[in-house]
């Protein structure tokens, strides 16, 4: 059975996805830890990140500190956390997350309530940032 992951990357399930291209994609997580958290998930369904390609899991690296770059621009935190965690759901992830102080990283001051119209404003202000930034993967 695919992952929810997998079910939004292929279309079945609407996400806020901000970058596409043919190993990741990246979308905004509907249970921020914080304004403008976002999750870059390669498109193979691999439940442990350590058993990821090693290309695979670098450019993923590079994805997301292309969207903490625009989130910086975006969010002007004090730093950008990334995070690898795997325990929600069985299909890795990287958690790119605008901070200002370590209790941002914390899951249990996720938001599960935000409204659906603020996600839509971060992601578009993220597709802006990154597009400013030259990148042409961004959807």
């Amino acid at each position: 059975m695919p992952t929810i992951f997998t079910r939004i990357i292929e279309g079945e399930i609407p996400g806020r996805i901000i970058w596409r291209d043919d190993t990741c994609v990246a979308m905004v997580d509907i249970r921020p830890l914080n304004t403008g958290h976002v999750l870059v998930i390669p498109l193979a369904e691999v439940d442990r990140w350590t058993d990821l390609p090693a290309e695979t899991a670098a450019h993923c690296t590079v994805v997301a500190h292309a969207v903490g770059q625009a989130q910086m621009t975006v969010f002007a935190p004090a730093r950008i956390g990334l995070m690898i965690a795997g325990f929600e759901v069985p299909h890795t992830h990287l958690h790119v997350v605008p901070i200002d102080h370590m209790g941002h990283l914390d899951f249990t001051g996720a938001d599960p309530d935000v409204a659906a119209s603020h996600l839509d404003v971060v992601a578009n202000q993220l597709r802006g940032a990154l597009r400013s930034d030259g990148h042409t993967t961004v959807v």
